[in-house]
């Protein structure tokens, strides 16, 4: 057997580089890039491997390691899982900053590689810099804090251990049902170790996106349900897109007369003008998707894990509907007691038509998802419409100035705060992977790392990251890296004081404004701060306006910019959008010395109630 000697970090780095992914008919790296940061944890070991293979496999230096992770998350999420990045930093605080980021995989299902440097295995020198101690088990290392927020995790102890973990870590990576953060931990004393690796481990081997057909009697179990539906309707979940099934569910909606609501994730499966497009569901959802969905009699959900926040799953259904569950994770497919359908929703979706042959949804059903459809549309345009007068604008009302500013194929990046529910019933999409929302993990600062992901992915694109000041404040050097990287993305920071969503939802449970808005936390001085000047302090192009007028104006000017530019403007921090929506489970105390907490927890009572059909 032929054999190549090679230090541990650098077969990583050959392994990583010969992966091969089809996208398209193209053969691409399957491994688009690294990002780093380095420290005495992972600078000789990695940092020498990868410097030696810049020409297949590229790295970035990043300001912040549970930014630059995002970022190589987002990527993922803009190429259909069909590509993802590897993310790898030093031992200690470097690592552990990665353990957010590997969480927002997990729960998103998206694919990313963490390679954070660990302790000696040697142990020789321990303690080192930034190595914890536990007393009664010095196996234990802070990468072990990955351990719940990973698919897949390994501590390499000997050199040769990878090679049975690496192909063990790209399987989860590119496996559509177990999908998600792969964490091998890295010893710098083996990553500078040497072992006589087998050359064919080293070959080039494609993957193609696996696409498991459905059993036949699932198939003809859901299809029986549909028929004898009187009030049916669809949810499109995330793995509409990632299955790249958008065609698939637009033709089956179309030949069989359904109407279809959107969660977070499978927003922008149907252009915003689609007949069939009731909008977004849930909490945060329109009038015409809540509306049919709280008393349909059948609903199928395609692709979504039904997060109860986003779809309202636990409460919206009020008539108990018979649920069924296409998605290619058993787990899933479960879920709620659902009829289960187990397979690809490319591949199902055009078996489950067949078997539907010409059934159609009722006339009754379909006229009344038509009219529901031209009252939102018409709600809508009433709230993104922009102001009169000289009054602080709402966050839709900038949405909607954005929105009318941007391009069909222009790409939105949001995850946290009041902007994602804004978003998710008002933003007008027109293009499948024009919206890109974090709403899973809701991971404040994901927006600017999240937005220079998708601008790797798709340079030919322009990217819009629209982020409130509390994230801003959070999470905001990767705009330095953008600048420094020539990866322009065009950010929009909505500044209405604080985290204003919270403080709506603070006093909504009956508790007064508390810490929330930078006005009710505790301080001995206000401190105004101009984001402008902050964010051209990091070489973008930057700007504050004073109404909507002048935003529609500036992003005009942004689209032609050379670089990054950031526009700054003022919002109200307690409009927000009251149309549509759902109820959320928000626990309430029982007991407060308040009136308006025991008027809420009554409310939260009765809610409950309703939702146990008492």
């Amino acid at each position: 057997m032929k054999t190549i000697r090679l230090t541990m970090a650098q077969a990583v780095v050959r392994y990583l580089a010969a992966q091969r992914s089809e996208i398209d008919g193209k053969e691409v790296p399957l491994v688009a890039g690294t990002f780093a940061i380095f420290g005495h944890g992972n600078v000789a070991g990695m940092g020498e491997a990868l410097a030696a293979a810049t020409d297949v496999l590229p790295t970035y230096r990043a300001h912040n390691e549970q930014s630059m992770a995002l970022a190589a998350i987002a990527y993922a999420k803009a190429k259909n899982r069909k590509q993802f990045m590897a993310a790898t930093t030093s031992i200690g605080p470097g690592a552990t900053n990665m353990v957010t980021a590997a969480a927002l995989a997990h729960v998103d299902r998206l694919p990313v590689l963490l390679l954070p440097g660990d302790i000696f295995a040697s142990r020789l020198p321990d303690p080192v810099l930034q190595q914890i101690e536990v007393y009664g088990d010095p196996t234990l290392s802070v990468n072990d804090t990955f351990k719940p927020v990973s698919r897949f995790w390994d501590r390499i102890m000997r050199p040769e251990q990878i090679l049975q973990s690496l192909p063990q870590a790209i399987r989860v990576l590119t496996d559509p049902a177990d999908c998600g953060p792969v964490t091998l931990c890295l010893p710098q004393d083996i990553q500078a170790e040497a072992y006589d690796y087998p050359v064919e481990f080293f070959e080039k081997r494609k993957h193609r996106l696996r696409r498991p057909a459905p059993d036949a009697r699932e198939v003809a179990d859901a299809a029986e349900a549909l028929r004898n539906a009187k009030r049916p309707m669809v949810i499109l979940g995330g793995g509409v897109h990632y299955s790249e099934a958008v065609a698939e569910a637009r033709a089956f909606l179309s030949k069989h007369g359904l109407m279809a609501g959107e969660s977070q994730a499978g927003k922008g499966a149907l252009n915003w003008d689609d007949p069939h497009n009731l909008g977004s569901v849930g909490v945060t959802g329109s009038s015409a998707a809540n509306t049919l969905a709280s008393d349909a009699d059948v609903v199928l959900a395609i692709g979504t894990r039904l997060q109860d926040f986003t779809t309202g799953s636990w409460a919206l259904f009020k008539s108990k509907p018979k649920l069924i569950q296409l998605n290619v994770a058993a787990y899933d497919a479960w879920k709620h007691n659902a009829l289960p359908l187990v397979g690809d929703a490319r591949v199902t979706l055009p078996l489950l038509s067949a078997a539907l042959g010409d059934w159609k949804v009722p006339a009754d059903r379909a006229a009344r998802g038509t009219a529901e459809i031209a009252r939102w549309r018409g709600a809508v345009d009433a709230v993104t419409a922009a102001p009169k007068g000289n009054a602080l604008p709402s966050d839709a009302q900038v949405l909607g100035a954005v929105n009318r500013k941007s391009a069909p194929t222009d790409v939105v990046v949001n995850a946290s705060g009041g902007l994602p529910g804004e978003m998710h019933k008002l933003w007008k999409t027109r293009d499948p992977k024009g919206y890109h929302m974090e709403y899973g993990f809701s991971c404040m600062g994901y927006e600017i790392a999240g937005a220079l992901g998708v601008k790797l992915a798709q340079p030919e694109r322009r990217v819009l990251a629209l982020i409130g000041d509390g994230g801003y404040m959070m999470m905001n050097s990767e705009i330095a890296t953008s600048v420094m990287m020539g990866a322009k993305i065009d950010i929009v920071v909505l500044d209405n004081g604080g985290f204003g969503c919270i403080n709506r939802l603070q006093q909504a449970c009956g508790g007064r404004p508390f810490n929330n808005l930078l006005v009710d936390a505790h301080r001995k001085m206000d401190v105004p701060i101009d984001f402008a000047a902050h964010a051209a302090a990091m070489g973008a192009i930057a700007e504050k306006v004073g109404s909507i007028a002048e935003l529609e104006a500036a992003m005009d000017k942004a689209k032609t910019s050379d670089r990054t530019h950031v526009i700054v403007i003022d919002t109200d921090p307690m409009i927000s959008t009251q149309e549509g929506g759902a109820w959320w489970e928000v626990a309430v105390p029982e007991v407060s010395t308040r009136k308006e907490v025991e008027a809420a927890r009554k409310s939260y009572e009765k809610q409950m109630a309703a939702r146990a059909g008492e």
